[in-house]
């Protein structure tokens, strides 16, 4: 998905959500349960974003969600059940596994950086 592959540069230009993010050091599996990529979080900024699967690489924690839950989370409004992280696997179309401490105490963080290709989607003419 080109979404998330844009997602490093977009966090860049959000210094309020780095700033939020700056304790957070940590590897993660993040993205489309089929295509997930390798992200290393230093100081709130994705320094790295990989396609997986690369061979021997650690990860603390992993959040995937299938294409279609994408899809809706990054509408400019989604839909209830479908507008949160935590929704989406309550809706059992996200899976977030692993040590979930980094994850569940930086929730925001994730949430945010995670929605930034909601502000950023084309718009299609009526």
């Amino acid at each position: 998905m080109g979404a998330f592959a844009g997602i490093p540069a977009l966090l860049d230009q959000a210094p309020a959500l780095i700033l939020r993010g700056r304790t957070l050091d940590c590897e993660c599996l993040l993205g489309p349960i089929d295509h997930p990529f390798h992200a290393s979080i230093r100081g709130g900024r994705i320094i790295d974003l990989t396609p997986a699967p690369v061979l021997m690489r650690y990860w603390r924690f992993s959040y995937r969600a299938s294409a279609v839950a994408w899809a809706e989370y990054w509408k400019p409004v989604p839909r209830p059940g479908w507008h949160d992280l935590l929704a989406l696997t309550k809706r059992e179309e996200a899976v977030l596994e692993g040590d979930l401490h980094p994850f569940m105490a930086h929730l925001q963080y994730f949430k945010d950086v995670l929605a930034l290709p909601r502000s950023h989607r084309p718009t299609v003419p009526s």
